[in-house]
């Protein structure tokens, strides 16, 4: 790991950034989270080509090393159990306003819901939002994934738009919402 442990919420939870050297855990904790969150949802086929597209290593090494995209692990007694993925400026998935940044990806190990862990990288990507000066953040979340909803409009999050997202032969509705900063 690298990067400074820039602050704690919960004892012994710390939020590095990740870097090169890190891509084996990033993929490690990439697959399992979005595995645990949507294998029951969906086919075998359309999550295994997912998984293995969205989070291979190539596709990983080319997104770290995008000055626009940055991820932080959350870890708990050295154990790297949730990720958080931000986008700027042309490396949003969608926006691509240079005063917007976006949250791709919060995903916290299941074992580990409940424990305030989704917060502190959010916490994270609040402070990185201002520290840029951002008008907003801005996400999707599948319309189905009533907990992240919940999460978001617990936090300030209102909906603006919806936008399909594409699981293998799956056609999806992500819910994309918004913080005013």
């Amino acid at each position: 790991m690298s990067g400074n442990n820039c602050f704690s919420t919960m004892k012994n939870l710390t939020i590095q950034k990740a870097t090169l050297k890190d891509i084996d855990q990033l993929q490690g904790i990439s697959q399992q989270t979005f595995y645990e969150t949507f294998a029951a949802f969906n086919t075998k086929e359309n999550m295994a080509n997912y998984l293995e597209e969205a989070f291979s290593t190539k596709k990983l090494n080319t997104e770290i090393n995008d000055e626009n995209i940055e991820f932080y692990f959350a870890i708990f007694d050295e154990q790297i159990i949730g990720y958080l993925k931000i986008n700027f400026g042309p490396s949003q998935t969608e926006l691509q306003d240079g005063n917007t940044v976006e949250i791709e990806r919060i995903y916290v190990l299941k074992d580990f819901h409940g424990r305030k862990v989704g917060q502190a990288l959010f916490d994270k990507a609040i402070i990185i939002a201002q520290d840029r000066k951002a008008d907003y953040l801005w996400l999707g979340v599948w319309e189905q994934n009533l907990r992240a909803l919940r999460f978001y409009k617990k936090n300030g999050f209102i909906e603006f738009d919806k936008h399909i997202f594409r699981l293998g032969n799956e056609v999806q509705t992500d819910i994309m919402l918004k913080l005013e900063l």
